[in-house]
């Protein structure tokens, strides 16, 4: 793992994100299997992609956000995260100005009460290459 996002190629699915999980090492591999199960339980008519070598997540006709595994960490990103409450503390690089998030080391940093508010409020707003709800 680099800091930079996996190779994995883009393809719209679940069975191209679980592929993209089952390839990261531990402990990413638990903690993007932790996000994923939290998006499933939270959002009901989630839809999951891979773009960019990240996987996302989205309802409706827009991507909320992105889970990605990174060297020690996976990056948990909103799109439009800016507009959360509280906001997420990680600005990340090259993913646009309103986009915020948070790094995770360990399942022990995965606050679910925090990321499933964080998930519907996200999923109520309009994601990525969506129309506006």
């Amino acid at each position: 793992m680099t800091g930079r996002a996996s190779p994995a190629k883009a393809a719209v699915g679940d069975k191209p994100v679980f592929s993209y999980i089952a390839s990261l090492p531990q402990p990413q591999r638990g903690i993007a299997e932790a996000i994923d199960a939290l998006a499933a339980k939270t959002l009901p008519d989630l839809k999951r992609c891979v773009k960019w070598g990240m996987a996302y997540y989205g309802v409706g006709d827009g991507w909320c956000f992105s889970c990605g595994g990174f060297a020690g960490h996976v990056k948990l990103m909103f799109i439009n995260g800016a507009d959360l409450d509280p906001v997420p503390p990680v600005t990340p690089v090259g993913m646009g100005k309103a986009t915020r998030g948070v790094e995770l080391e360990s399942l022990g940093d995965l606050d679910e009460h925090q990321l499933t508010a964080w998930m519907t409020h996200i999923a109520s707003r309009p994601g990525l290459g969506g129309k506006k709800r």
